[in-house]
């Protein structure tokens, strides 16, 4: 991998990589892409950290990242990375190349929470995927553990006190005959009892709860979200903000997506979905304006890892003409989605070596509803997102100089 010639080494130690929906295809992916970027076998192109105006940013290294995780599936590692292959996402040379690397991930690889099979409290069941993540730090002599939720979306927690006030949230964890938070919240919690920085790569609630948000303040641990923005959104993102800077009015933004796989199985659920389409549309409402912005989802079994989004739009125009943009493309998602949580957990790494805590609003740029930030243009994403990573860089150095005086 090529460095910049001014490129700052990082002295902040080593980091993990804790997935949560490890043997899922964005996490297989992610894994096997950074041991093939690590052993020099391919380039980190759509790594967003390796390219400028970070690529000087002193960040963890890709072969200095070690890869654990929790899941409740057991299918092996690789034997996820061989029906990528034959899905036509991976070169089978570059799977067999990295194949090791897969088996030893692989073994560090525990079960995850399971609400349809938990018997004793959530507390008890926080408290154990935390000692999962303390005990992989411990064992590979890590400095930090990034955990990224790369689990499949879950339906919204209805509103209740205890997801609002930390006190009460405790005192209902520890009831074994309540289910108080989603799953992905429950594995957030533990994020937040080990320490580990943590990033909400879906639109579940995860993170996203006050009683969250306090007991990060009050544990010191930094976190971003929410809901990856791979591919539509992103575009939308780009293009929106350009036709509004030229004094057009949006008047309709309609969407369709079309996926299969596991997330089209998912989505094809209608609580499932709900979250979704929040996080999808109210950054480009935002952008633009408009409140007409239907999105539809829907599962097409067939199409497996591939997506296909298409949008329409439509424009008023100079003394009330009208412009009609259409767009369409497809790609496999978990290879857009792959890079940006590489990317994350180099970012967290660094949010965490500078003593930052509480939500990160500067990496808005890779979520579709950024938590802490009501920026959604991607130019001026990018900027602060620029900006942020060489002043955090220098606030780390000073940390790191702080504690090395005597």
């Amino acid at each position: 991998m090529h460095l910049s010639a001014h490129q700052s080494t990082w002295n902040h130690g080593r980091t993990g990589i804790w997935f949560v929906g490890a043997r899922g295809s964005v996490a297989t992916t992610a894994t096997l892409g950074l041991a093939a970027i690590a052993s020099g076998l391919s380039a980190p192109t759509g790594c967003v950290t390796a390219q400028a105006p970070l690529d000087d940013v002193a960040l963890p290294a890709f072969a200095d990242l070690v890869v654990g995780g929790h899941d409740i599936s057991d299918t092996p590692l690789g034997k996820k990375a061989e029906q990528l292959v034959e899905a036509g996402m991976i070169p089978y040379r570059l799977l067999e190349a990295v194949r090791p690397q897969l088996d030893a991930v692989d073994a560090d690889i525990r079960p995850g929470y399971d609400a349809a099979h938990r018997s004793g409290s959530q507390a008890a069941a926080a408290e154990a995927l935390a000692a999962d993540i303390v005990d992989f730090r411990e064992r590979h002599g890590l400095a930090r553990v990034v955990v990224v939720d790369l689990a499949s979306t879950e339906p919204l927690p209805a509103p209740a006190p205890e997801l609002e006030d930390l006190d009460l949230l405790r005192a209902a964890l520890e009831d074994p005959e309540r289910e108080v938070l989603p799953a992905s919240s429950v594995n957030a919690y533990a994020a937040l009892l080990a320490g580990a920085p943590y990033a909400g790569f879906t639109p579940s609630a995860s993170m996203n709860l006050p009683a969250l948000h306090a007991l990060a303040a009050e544990r010191g641990v930094p976190f971003a979200g929410q809901d990856g923005k791979t591919g539509q959104t992103w575009l939308r993102s780009v293009l929106a903000p350009a036709i509004t800077a030229r004094g057009l009015r949006v008047l309709s933004w309609a969407g369709s997506n079309l996926l299969g796989g596991g997330d089209g199985a998912t989505l094809a659920d209608p609580h499932a979905v709900q979250s979704k389409l929040v996080s999808k549309n109210r950054g480009l409402q935002d952008l633009t304006g408009s409140t007409v912005t239907p999105l539809h989802i829907d599962n097409v079994p067939d199409l497996g890892d591939i997506k296909v989004a298409w949008d329409h739009i439509h424009v008023e125009g100079f003394l009330g003409s009208r412009l009609t943009l259409q767009t369409t493309w497809s790609a496999y998602d978990s290879m857009l989605a792959a890079p940006l949580v590489l990317d994350l957990a180099r970012l967290l790494a660094l949010a965490d070596a500078a003593g930052l805590s509480g939500p990160v609003p500067e990496m808005g740029f890779f979520f579709k509803d950024p938590w802490g930030s009501d920026v959604h243009s991607f130019a001026e994403q990018s900027r602060v997102l620029g900006v942020w990573a060489h002043r955090t860089s220098a606030q780390a150095d000073a940390v790191q100089a702080g504690v090395d005086e005597p």
